[in-house]
């Protein structure tokens, strides 16, 4: 007999029905996906990501352009941390000047899958997000004024 709560419950499955009932209580692994959301899911892995499974291999500086917005720095930083995490492979061409060259790999690609449903999901609720940021700053200024 199924338990009253399930019966009711509104939205997606918790994610310990998706697991197996041994990954449910491994603190190995709830440490290394709490890591791996720690390093990839801020904003310029992310953009990188998007960027780079829009467009295929790309030289660090043009990357940059595509991004937009990114220091020198940040890009570097955010780089290395994909190529140490198995996301991107570098390759440096022995050329003069260097030539430097960022790819996905199948990993990094698969990581791009998964996170391609954050833009599905906000295309398909821009307008709702637009209308409750609206209305959450209308009812602020309406309390402070």
């Amino acid at each position: 007999m199924s338990d009253s709560k399930t019966d009711n419950r509104i939205g997606p499955m918790p994610l310990q029905e998706h697991l197996k009932d041994d990954q449910q209580d491994d603190p190995e692994l709830d440490a290394l996906v709490r890591e791996i959301i720690g390093r990839v899911a801020d904003k310029w892995t992310m953009l990188a990501l998007e960027t780079l499974t829009e467009h295929g291999p790309l030289r660090f500086t043009r990357l940059g352009e595509l991004i937009g917005g990114v220091s020198q720095k940040m890009l570097t930083k955010t780089l290395r941390q994909m190529e140490a995490d198995g996301l991107v492979t570098r390759t440096v061409f022995p050329v003069i000047p260097p030539r430097v060259e960022y790819r996905l790999t199948e990993l990094g690609l698969s990581l791009s899958e998964a996170f391609c449903g954050v833009w599905i999901w906000a295309d398909q609720h821009r307008e709702t997000i637009v209308k409750a940021r609206r209305t959450f700053q209308e009812r602020r200024e309406g309390a402070e004024g």
